[in-house]
């Protein structure tokens, strides 16, 4: 897509982008509290923030994350999620030369904490391309892909993959359209991709052959693996085409359908940046601008589509906001929209939706004019506190995922939104803080709980979960 004065503002970043009854999330005992405290802290440490992973790995059963209501379970456990991005690890695990760096992310991330990552399953006909024309694939790529899904698992790590992507890099519809016209169809839009049957086909048979992969390191297809945490249908889907949205409505209730025709067991969402559309004209105040609500993505009524089942939400305010340079008055503004961002998109979630929500990729940019990591963490503290808010009501939000997890010496691939955890130590430090109480609550309460002693135990378990020294 060619952006035009009104659109640039939001553009996203060149290297991707009504059951209300949820449960009532309780303690039955202080001495519970106590108890599993404790053992949810046991491979804390203190003084560094980080979780001594290595010890629990093999012990916790792996099974798949499920849904209930609005809120992810794993075992019968509640599952709120700290994760991350790092969309590259597939292309430079295909190379024994930066294969590391892949281990590196884990390694790090598992440190602080962090339990999802979200990454491609899809590189389109480009530099080291998974698929390199329409169902021919790179073995040798897909070996690679192989390997970041098992060394996730290694370390207890589960994955979001996205199947395809909106923007250029790594493809995209745009690549789907090439491949099109080279087979004899006369394509003049890249939301062709949305409408056109061949390339529909295209699509599905890339969905087909991922799912049913076998994993060449650990011998298990895709679809049966609990690594996997979600698949994603594209990565930041828009049809500014047909701002009435129904075309691209039409692909996600039949891609949706798709992937559970193969996939029963995995959750599936969309991969939406949250904009509203003509089907919740009250709800466009909340867009970032007044474009957003013209580029064929409608947050309520897509979610509505038979076989998703979670919603997720983009957080830019530095570039859907018409950018400036950060001052403490521009900083003010972009936290304000952030929270009243998210805060809409939850209650969405539980009024509308019925589903979870998770804002599965927030940051800010280095090259923003002014920026500094103070503002970055500040972003970091605005939306663990407006998670926080909505775990300890037992509410729709589930979690968050920072835009993007680094390790030092893949500068190369740094978009501007690159967190390097090892000197990064103020951000370093709110992110394992927001695992640990994460970690916490996840250990002390269980999808069956009861609203029972309420009064007795909500006052301990928010001394537990208190954010105020983030």
């Amino acid at each position: 897509m060619h952006p035009n004065e009104d659109e640039s503002v939001l553009i996203h970043k060149p290297a991707k982008m009504k059951d209300r009854l949820g449960f009532r999330i309780v303690l039955c005992s202080a001495v519970f509290i106590i108890l599993t405290q404790n053992r949810a802290l046991a491979d804390f440490d203190s003084e560094s923030h980080e979780f001594n992973s290595e010890e629990s790995v093999g012990e916790e059963e792996w099974e798949m994350v499920e849904r209930k209501g609005m809120q992810f379970t794993q075992n019968g456990q509640p599952f709120y999620v700290n994760g991350f991005n790092t969309y590259w690890m597939m292309v430079l695990a295909a190379d024994n030369s930066t294969r590391g760096k892949v281990t590196e992310v884990f390694q790090q991330a598992s440190a602080v904490g962090m339990t999802v990552g979200r990454t491609w399953a899809f590189n389109d006909g480009q530099w080291r391309a998974l698929q390199k024309s329409p169902s021919v694939y790179d073995e040798e790529v897909f070996k690679a892909l192989d390997f970041v899904v098992s060394e996730a698992r290694k370390y207890k790590i589960r994955l979001i993959l996205s199947l395809v992507n909106n923007w250029d890099a790594y493809g995209g519809k745009a690549q789907y359209v090439k491949w099109g016209n080279a087979s004899g169809l006369n394509l003049t839009s890249d939301d062709d991709f949305f409408t056109n049957p061949t390339l529909r086909n295209f699509y599905q048979s890339h969905v087909r052959t991922v799912l049913n992969r076998v994993n060449t390191y650990t011998n298990i297809t895709y679809k049966n693996d609990p690594t996997i945490f979600a698949w994603e249908l594209m990565n930041e889907p828009r049809c500014p085409s047909d701002p009435s949205g129904d075309k691209l409505q039409s692909w996600i209730q039949e891609m949706a359908a798709f992937v559970k025709s193969i996939d029963a067991k995995h959750l599936v969402e969309i991969g939406l940046e949250g904009f509203y559309g003509p089907s919740a004209p009250a709800r466009t105040r909340y867009n970032p601008n007044s474009y957003a609500a013209q580029v064929g993505t409608d947050f309520i009524r897509n979610n509505q589509a038979l076989g998703v089942d979670f919603a997720t939400v983009h957080v830019y305010p530095d570039t859907w906001i018409s950018p400036c340079r950060i001052s403490p008055a521009v900083s003010n503004s972009f936290l304000e929209f952030t929270s009243s961002w998210m805060q809409s998109h939850v209650e969405d979630a539980e009024m509308y939706l019925g589903m979870p929500v998770l804002f599965t990729e927030f940051g800010v940019s280095a090259h923003d004019p002014g920026f500094n990591t103070s503002f970055r963490d500040m972003m970091l503290n605005t939306v663990y506190k407006m998670t926080l808010n909505s775990t300890r009501k037992g509410g729709a939000g589930a979690g968050s995922l920072v835009w993007q997890v680094f390790p030092q010496g893949a500068e190369f691939m740094d978009d501007g939104y690159a967190v390097y955890l090892t000197r990064a130590h103020t951000a370093s430090k709110i992110i394992s803080l927001q695992s640990k109480r994460l970690a916490i609550f996840n250990s002390l309460c269980s999808w069956r709980c009861k609203w029972g002693c309420k009064k007795k135990n909500h006052t301990a378990l928010d001394a537990l979960l208190s954010h105020d020294e983030l």
